[in-house]
């Protein structure tokens, strides 16, 4: 094509030759006309596709084949030396990405929302972003935070200060009265303090009196979001500093039941006082995250089953924050209380949707575990959450021995499966 053009352009110099300017306009013209076919063809010239990948929830893509499978079509029987690899690779997608350690970290953001905390790759970009993030720092930290340092210290102070008045009442209905006036008027507060958007659905669900209500836990702020809209007992482990003052202030008032993690006998009295409260029809819902830690808003791991062995009516609730107005997780095991309520208190807002789910009850034949599980799937599913079936004590506790075990056990019993089909006479068919 390109000796074609140029022939085509020689062949009209050729005839043009000899007559003076008009010869050369005449090639001027030409040449320009051979030019803009040039660069229209090159436009027109398709681009090389680039190759369209999946998106992938991950870094890597994992293969969810069943060991057993996998292995069982790289040969028959008998143990093959090659068979370490299948672990092997199993062990490398776990160090390059985690799905259990990685849940403990605060949630990466596609996009940056101009708070400190952002996308690990993020560089930067631009001056003008650059003045946007400067202007946002100022309202933020010297506007926004001294408001909301007021409305918190009062809310505090006015939660410590009437449930321990209202501890010294007899018990009656009043006492209950005033306390449920105290804990909504309290939350209320605090939740204006964080500059709380909440939108609550499906109000005709909410968790009745001598129920049990269960979500999701990504903060410590869910006890104020749900007791925003409404009254509960709640249960949960014993903190110090700042959180325990107030634990050991709304206790008087309301019968919580706050319990060490480390001590098995209060287990077994938690169990025995969450049924007495549950017995009792005129008594507020209990309020129990059954994970046991605060997950990254992201998914749900496995739930205790010890909050379905109570028996009674369990009311699920599912919470899911936004986390482009700021990241409600609390990482518990890198910040203290305090810091944690600093850096919530300098992003933009709270804003957190609550789903009221319809009440559920044990079925006949189905143990605590089975319910727990279905339970959880369906907070997973109306907060649009991950699921998954593993111990949220991994955040500080190592891999139990009993789970490795399972493995070997699985691996160990397909051998011998195998090798004995392998061993039956010909013609004879295993059970």
């Amino acid at each position: 094509m390109k000796l074609f053009c140029f022939g085509c352009v020689w062949s009209s110099l050729g005839s043009v030759k000899g007559h003076g300017d008009c010869g050369a306009e005449s090639l001027h013209s030409l040449y320009c006309q051979w030019a803009t076919i040039r660069i229209e063809k090159g436009v027109k010239k398709p681009q090389p596709q680039m190759l369209k990948i999946p998106a992938a929830n991950g870094i890597i893509e994992r293969d969810e084949t069943p060991m057993e499978k996998e292995i069982a079509g790289l040969h028959r029987m008998e143990f093959r030396f090659s068979d370490i690899f299948y672990f092997c690779r199993k062990g490398f997608e776990a160090i390059v990405e985690d799905e259990v350690t990685q849940r403990f970290s605060s949630e990466e953001l596609v996009s940056w929302n101009l708070l400190t905390r952002t996308n690990v790759n993020f560089h930067y970009v631009s001056l003008r972003l650059t003045v946007v993030w400067v202007i946002g720092v100022i309202v933020r930290y010297c506007f926004l935070l001294p408001l909301r340092f007021t409305l918190a210290a009062i809310g505090i102070t006015s939660m410590i200060v009437g449930t321990t008045v209202v501890g010294q009442l007899p018990n009656g209905s009043l006492k209950n009265y005033l306390s449920e006036v105290v804990h909504l008027t309290c939350s209320r507060i605090l939740v204006r303090a964080l500059s709380g958007t909440i939108h609550y659905h499906n109000k005709e669900n909410k968790p009745q009196k001598g129920g049990i209500c269960v979500a999701n836990h990504t903060s410590p702020i869910d006890a104020i979001i749900l007791t925003n809209d409404g009254c509960y007992a709640m249960v949960g482990q014993v903190h110090g500093g700042l959180m325990g003052v107030i634990q050991r202030a709304t206790v008087k008032a309301c019968p919580h039941v706050w319990f060490e993690r480390s001590e098995i006998k209060d287990r077994h009295l938690v169990t025995k006082r969450l049924r007495e409260h549950v017995a009792d029809k005129n008594k507020l819902p209990i309020l129990i995250f059954p994970e046991g830690t605060c997950i990254n808003n992201t998914s749900v791991m496995m739930f205790k089953k010890g909050s379905f062995e109570i028996g009674g009516t369990i009311y699920p609730v599912a919470i899911k924050y936004d986390p482009q107005f700021g990241d409600a997780f609390w990482n518990s095991s890198k910040y203290n209380i305090v810091s944690y309520l600093l850096r919530i208190m300098t992003s933009w807002a709270i804003v957190c949707h609550v789903w009221y789910m319809p009440p559920m009850v044990r079925k006949e034949g189905e143990d605590a575990v089975q319910f727990a599980n279905r339970v959880r799937s369906a907070i997973a599913r109306q907060g649009g959450l991950t699921e998954l079936p593993w111990d949220g004590g991994l955040k500080r506790a190592k891999v139990k021995d009993s789970f490795k075990e399972e493995q070997q056990k699985n691996y160990s019993k397909m051998l011998v499966r195998n090798g004995s089909q392998g061993n039956l006479p010909a013609g004879t068919e295993s059970d």
